[in-house]
């Protein structure tokens, strides 16, 4: 039952600060509600005995990824953005999100299967471990998404770095 309630308090402030995270016009404010919504899907993890993905999201995500967004947002100085309006102003983007969620909500529904085993089943962990399972299903697996992850994340750095270069040699900075 505890379980149950714990579930229900966390799916409630992720779902609460993943919305307050993306329509907060000031960054700042919006990476706190991100900051808060990474820390309570490490409390998913750790409902689910995950403990090793618990400690990464919050360490890796909650830590490294998020400050390093606030580093982009004060390095780029954008308080003239913040005045303009946002893209979802416009009705016409708005029905473009809404039928967008909708088509992936309705996919998730229709693909959900119930009692779904995969290769990594729960003998299987208990026995490796979760670390290894996890590490095992990373680099054996998912090699390919998770080198792609890692250039996507890369990518949006080193383009801060270049915008940031230029704005201080024409001495917009």
């Amino acid at each position: 039952m505890l379980a149950e309630v714990l579930f229900g308090y966390f799916a409630i402030v992720i779902l609460f600060s993943g919305i307050a995270g993306i329509t907060r016009k000031n960054l700042v404010h919006s990476l706190l509600w991100i900051l808060l919504m990474f820390v309570h899907l490490g409390g998913v993890y750790l409902l689910l005995n995950a403990e090793f993905l618990a400690m990464v999201q919050i360490i890796v995500y909650a830590g490294a990824i998020l400050v390093m967004f606030l580093f982009v947002v004060f390095l780029l100085n954008l308080k003239e953005e913040i005045k303009q309006s946002v893209f979802i102003s416009s009705w016409q983007t708005r029905v473009y999100c809404s039928l967008l969620l909708l088509f992936f909500a309705l996919a998730g529904a229709f693909t959900y299967k119930k009692n779904y085993s995969g290769n990594y089943t729960i003998e299987l962990i208990e026995r490796q471990g979760h670390t290894k399972t996890l590490g095992l299903a990373i680099f054996n697996d998912y090699l390919f998404p998770f080198l792609i992850l890692g250039f996507i994340l890369i990518v949006p750095l080193i383009g801060v770095g270049i915008v940031a270069i230029r704005r201080k040699t024409n001495g917009a900075a």
